[in-house]
C-alpha cells in the first residue's frame, strides 16, 4: 500500500492518503477540526473500490482516571449503499478495522 502525507504536519489540515490493492482500495483523510482532549473531526473520502464521502468523529470522555473513545462515521447513503446494506452487514465488513484501530490507539496512548 502506498501512503502519503500532505498539508499541516498535525492537527487541522493534516492529510493522509492511501492507494492499495482491492482489499484496502484508495482514499483520503483530512483533519477538519480538533478540540484538545475531547474531539477530532475527519473528512474521509473513499475512492476505490467504492466511492464514498463521510465524516469520522472521535470523541474522548475522561472519568475516574480513564478515557473512553467513541469512534463514529456518518455521511450520505446513496441508493446503491442502501441496497448493499440490505444484503451485507457493514459491521462484519468494517467492524474488524474499527476494532483494530481502537486497539492500536489504546496501545499507543498507554505508552
Amino acid at each position: 500500500m502506498k501512503v502519503s502525507y500532505a498539508g499541516a504536519t498535525n492537527g487541522k489540515g493534516a492529510i493522509y492518503t492511501w492507494d492499495g490493492n482491492d482489499d484496502v482500495g484508495s482514499g483520503r483523510m483530512e483533519i477538519l477540526q480538533t478540540e484538545p482532549h475531547s474531539r477530532v473531526l475527519v473528512k474521509l473520502d473513499f475512492l476505490k473500490p467504492f466511492e464514498g464521502h463521510n465524516t469520522s468523529e472521535y470523541t474522548l470522555a475522561s472519568a475516574s482516571g480513564n478515557t473512553t473513545v467513541t469512534w463514529a462515521m456518518y455521511g450520505p447513503s446513496p441508493y446503491v449503499s442502501k441496497l448493499m446494506g440490505i444484503f451485507v452487514s457493514m459491521d462484519s465488513m468494517i467492524g474488524k478495522d474499527f476494532e483494530r484501530g481502537l486497539a492500536n490507539l489504546k496501545a499507543v496512548s498507554e505508552q
